[in-house]
């Protein structure tokens, strides 16, 4: 999520001297622990943070924050990877200067895309997950596994940018040629250890693992016309990647260790990693992971593939300790940010928190439009847009910035309304708490907006979730902490009180 809405309200969200540590640093220095470092690589930008922790808490340093900038090129949209990880190397020889006694790195980043390689050889930049290409995978796949089989083999609602469709798009030749498929994490560590893994949860959202045995599903990866060698076997959260290579090691700084440094597996789907560290007591609670896209559901013990949660569009993809989560990947704060980017072309600079104090003070209703269209999904100016979904459905159009703001927030509060009532009909599971995690905890119109619009109410924060959720994950698996998740999330409800909001009325 751009800075720009991950920013938003800081201050009347109140939920940031906690994170950066005014809890957790004392916490985590009272008893035993460590030091491990988080890759967490995000849409819009990136970070490597070090992650302290013991039994008593968590603090987390960030050492570096780096923008994500996509390039088009004549073939389409990238991501530019080869400075991504400059970004995270440069990053990793802070941390190591900084904590020389670090106990693992991992990795965690979006979903969906992936690179090709052939031996070491990467096969051109990923494709973004926002590029046209993945519209005509869709008729491909389509036609030789119908989407009714789809679901019920991997569990995952229907999304274009999904991982399957876009191997839909790819031409034959170069599919022939690839020996293996990475995701952005998975290729990370492969770059970092020499070792390629596919990690479970981020390759449940590929539509190639089956949700039931929560392995590659070659039945489907045959049927589609897939080389079943470019799936990597596979790897859960807490099982070491591998160790540094030399040659890495050597330009971070960790070459001088006594014990080679291990990249450890965690939740890389940043999501699992959210919602993993979700302060939540008990498990009646929903969450919503709040970023560029909005991550809205429940945490299941099983997936639902019930021909009404196929048509309700609603996914199952991998959790931390082989729980499930049962969402709708639905629009996020990318409506702002991508409304503010538009803005600042005119050479304005805009003070998004005064925006959204305006914005909480428009009185009159606003539209309520539907956060989903296909049209809000490319870059480009989203003002406009959302004023022509409006006069072309009839709602009112937004006439000030401001309620260009309200509409959207309403718009999607409205939207997790709707999936969580929906999340709850369809799994069964009674809901009384709501958590908002990720940048958009910070944003206190979202989330009281979302409590008078759902009737129930919102726990926000902590903001950095997925670094949290991969610094636990890392801290567990080197023995720095012990505990199911219901303990892990205790301690994080200990380290980052959240902030508490009552629907109105």
């Amino acid at each position: 999520m751009s800075a720009a809405a991950g920013g938003a309200s800081c201050a009347s969200a109140g939920g940031t001297a906690a994170e950066n540590g005014a809890s957790g640093a004392a916490g985590a220095a009272a008893g035993a622990g460590g030091v491990v470092a988080a890759i967490d690589l995000g849409a819009t930008s990136g970070r490597v943070m070090l992650g302290y922790v013991g039994p008593n808490g968590i603090r987390l340093e960030p050492v570096a924050r780096f923008p994500n900038v996509p390039v088009r090129t004549i073939d389409g949209l990238h991501w530019n990877i080869l400075e991504l990880y400059r970004n995270v190397i440069a990053g990793l020889a802070e941390a190591v200067r900084r904590e020389p006694g670090l106990a693992s790195i991992a990795v965690d980043s979006w979903a969906v895309d992936y690179a090709l390689l052939r031996g070491d050889r990467m096969l051109g930049n990923p494709f973004h997950y926002r590029d046209e290409r993945t519209a005509r995978g869709v008729e491909a796949v389509h036609a030789a596994v119908p989407f009714a089989e789809l679901y019920r083999t991997s569990g995952l609602q229907f999304l274009t940018i999904n991982t399957v469709y876009q191997l839909g798009a790819e031409p034959r030749d170069i599919l022939d040629h690839a020996d293996a498929l990475l995701l952005i994490p998975d290729l990370i560590d492969f770059w970092l250890t020499g070792v390629r893994r596919a990690e479970r949860t981020n390759a449940s959202t590929t539509g190639l693992l089956n949700v039931h045995t929560r392995e590659w599903d070659d039945a489907l990866i045959a049927s589609l016309g897939l080389p079943r060698a470019l799936f990597p076997a596979l790897i859960e959260p807490g099982e070491t990647v591998g160790q540094l290579l030399p040659a890495v090691a050597e330009e971070i700084g960790a070459a001088h260790l006594a014990t080679p440094l291990p990249v450890t597996a965690i939740g890389s789907h940043d999501t699992a990693s959210a919602v993993m560290a979700v302060p939540a007591v008990g498990d009646d609670f929903a969450y919503i992971s709040s970023g560029t896209w909005s991550l809205v559901g429940v945490e299941l013990e099983h997936p639902v593939v019930s021909d009404e949660s196929r048509a309700a569009n609603f996914t199952n993809e991998g959790g931390v300790d082989g729980r499930v989560r049962f969402l709708q990947n639905v629009s996020g704060l990318w409506l702002l940010s991508e409304s503010v980017r538009t803005w600042e072309r005119s050479g304005e600079v805009i003070d998004l928190p005064a925006l959204l104090a305006e914005a909480a003070a428009v009185a009159e209703p606003v539209a309520v439009f539907e956060v989903g269209d296909a049209g809000f999904v490319a870059p480009g100016d989203m003002p406009s847009r959302i004023a022509k979904w409006c006069a072309d459905h009839g709602q009112p159009v937004p006439q000030s910035r401001a309620e260009f703001v309200r509409s959207i927030l309403e718009s999607l509060a409205e939207a997790y309304a709707v999936s969580l009532a929906a999340a709850q009909h369809l799994s069964g599971k009674v809901v009384s708490t709501i958590h908002i995690v990720g940048g958009g905890s910070q944003n206190a119109l979202l989330c009281q907006l979302t409590a008078d619009r759902t009737g129930l109410p919102v726990l926000a924060g902590p903001v950095e979730a997925t670094a949290i959720g991969n610094v636990l994950v890392q801290a567990r698996a080197a023995g720095l902490v012990t505990g199911d998740l219901a303990a892990l999330r205790a301690l994080v409800a200990e380290s980052f009180p959240p902030v508490r909001y009552r629907p109105a009325g």
